[in-house]
């Protein structure tokens, strides 16, 4: 099953390889199976040669909505082993895909959200459909971002702005994700597809190696500890999910009623 739950495609031709989150009926909500889909799906194209871009997108309507958050109801215990075993597959295939030349693109139609806006932000260039949205969403369930999101929301648009999104839980429409320096694009819907494809093609032909050494010499000069991060995320996300803030929080989103938290 967990073969289908992120499809791969690679055109021999252009090098071009496309990673597709394939969970629609849940807006592609990460959940154990799609993380460790995913993660072999990287190490597929991290061993495949002539890989000269790749693309990560989402099936049907949305790029990615979040962690599964029912994996996370009940006991704290059992929402930190459902952390640790998306976190054991997505941490490995954030890094692989940062230690790799080819450039990722992320192509955004609808929401991303969480873990969504996390593994988008991840990406060199972000293109989106003019319909997409941008959101943190993790302070609506009393948790911190993981899948690098606190590494790489800073670095992309400032501490400042990052902060706006966590605390005041703004939703970003692809106009001011734009304006704010969080996508590198976006088009109507009519466009969108064109956009994407000439992004695709001017990447992919360009010169791969020293697009993958720009890419690790902006990771160093960021501090170059994206790995240690990672795991920093790990622990500040179980220690969020041993609070009554947490459990609220995942309580008001299953019920679908707005959240009352406590400090605590």
């Amino acid at each position: 099953m967990t073969d289908r739950l992120v499809t791969t495609s690679f055109d021999s031709g252009t090098g071009v390889a496309t990673l597709t989150f394939n969970r629609p009926e849940a807006l592609n909500a990460i959940n154990i199976p799609l993380a460790e889909a995913f993660l072999a799906a990287v190490q597929g194209l991290k061993s495949m040669p002539g890989v000269r871009c790749i693309v990560l997108t989402g099936a049907g309507r949305a790029f990615m909505a979040g962690g599964d958050i029912a994996s996370m109801a009940g006991s704290s215990e059992q929402a930190g082993n459902a952390i640790n075993a998306i976190l054991d597959a997505v941490n490995p295939a954030i890094l692989l895909l940062r230690s790799m030349d080819a450039p990722v693109i992320a192509a955004v139609r609808g929401v991303a959200a969480g873990a969504g806006l996390s593994l988008a932000l991840m990406a060199d260039l972000i293109i989106a459909r003019e319909d997409a949205r941008f959101l943190v969403a993790y302070n609506g369930i009393g948790a911190v971002p993981d899948c690098g999101g606190s590494w790489f929301l800073p670095h992309r648009i400032g501490a400042g702005r990052a902060a706006e999104l966590m605390l005041l839980g703004r939703t970003l429409s692809a106009t001011e994700a734009k304006s704010w320096g969080l996508i590198t694009e976006f088009a109507p819907e009519e466009r969108f597809e064109q956009l994407l494809a000439t992004t695709i093609e001017k990447t992919a032909k360009g010169p791969t190696r020293a697009f993958g050494a720009f890419r690790r010499l902006t990771d160093r000069a960021n501090g170059g500890q994206l790995a240690a991060h990672l795991e920093a995320e790990r622990e500040a996300f179980l220690e969020m999910t041993r609070t009554e803030d947490f459990a609220e929080g995942v309580s008001a989103f299953l019920a679908k009623r707005p959240a009352r938290f406590r400090g605590r």
